[in-house]
């Protein structure tokens, strides 16, 4: 039944979100892809955190501090969301709600720059950094 509703939901969102006017800026498939996804991570990041660990001690990259998947929010040309495992020390990764992802281009565009910054809200407008908390893996996610 989950799966099922899951599947409708990301059906709902290609459908509303690729059904788009290309001069509408924001609109209601763009809540709803974000919405979706976000669902998505809120859903799937514990086993998602937990797969990252498995997979980095299989590989002998474990760490001893905390982790956690969080929504990553992209500022730039557009507007994107994703996940990213942060970690650090507990107290510092259960501050952490997202990780704010900055874009831009140097030297006329050569170099494409993703800036990644683990922040204490969800909101990219109204955050403070949380220091002391890096992003040790980025999740992409099908759609």
């Amino acid at each position: 039944m989950k799966k099922r509703f899951i599947i409708c939901l990301l059906l709902v969102c290609f459908l509303f979100g690729s059904a788009m006017p290309v001069t509408q800026a924001f609109g209601i498939g763009d809540v709803l892809k974000v919405g979706g996804i976000g669902f998505l991570i809120d859903k799937f990041s514990k086993p998602l955190n937990n797969f990252i660990n498995t997979l980095m001690a299989k590989h002998g990259a474990d760490t001893e501090y905390a982790t956690k998947v969080v929504p990553i929010v992209t500022i730039g040309s557009k507007g994107y969301i994703g996940a990213a495992q942060v970690t650090g020390p507990s107290e510092l990764v259960d501050q952490t709600e997202a990780v704010l992802q900055l874009e831009g281009n140097f030297n006329g565009s050569q170099f494409r720059v993703k800036a990644l910054i683990p922040i204490d809200s969800k909101n990219p407008v109204n955050f403070s950094r949380v220091q002391g908390v890096g992003v040790s893996a980025i999740i992409d996610v099908k759609i």
